[in-house]
């Protein structure tokens, strides 16, 4: 790492997103250790989906051309990202964005990290299972699948418009 830079700073789009999922799998595989009436026993599920719902709209944002540096400017507001993926063809249920906006506003990041007295406090796990797949899925399809200029731009040069 060379001074004056962050870590991921110079990452791809395509790297962030394969973190994401690296902490996707983990969040699942975690999930598994939570014990019913347990709140604590969840919260390494909760820090690895939230955390992976970040890496993933990250990805999104880089992928869409966003600076590195303006996004970690929003630190871990999940209502920032997703306000700018919107912006960047990211739509998601009605529940899901007012969960992600709801983890921001309940800084459900911070809570699960240090808070274990407010453990029972924070929003439900389907909730949060729910949110991190849909955003999982539907960024890998917006990253996957190219843009629409840059298909009409194909289109356009290669005569089939």
């Amino acid at each position: 790492m060379t001074e004056g830079k962050y870590p991921g700073e110079l990452a791809s789009p395509k790297q962030i997103h394969d973190l994401a999922e690296e902490y996707r799998k983990a969040a699942t595989l975690l999930l598994q250790l939570g014990r019913s009436g347990k709140p604590l026993t969840r919260a390494p599920f909760r820090l690895s989906a939230i955390h992976a719902i970040e890496l993933y709209l990250t990805a999104l944002l880089l992928h869409r051309g966003h600076d590195p540096n303006q996004i970690r400017k929003m630190h871990h507001d999940l209502a920032a990202r997703a306000k700018h993926t919107v912006d960047a063809g990211l739509r998601l249920r009605a529940k899901t964005a007012n969960h992600l906006q709801s983890l921001s506003q309940n800084r459900e990041y911070l809570v699960t990290r240090y808070g274990p007295e407010l453990a029972a406090t924070v929003s439900q796990i389907n909730r949060l299972t729910a949110t991190l797949e849909e955003v999982a899925a539907k960024v890998t399809l917006l990253i996957a699948s190219p843009s629409r200029t840059v298909t009409v731009a194909i289109a356009t040069v290669t005569g089939k418009t």
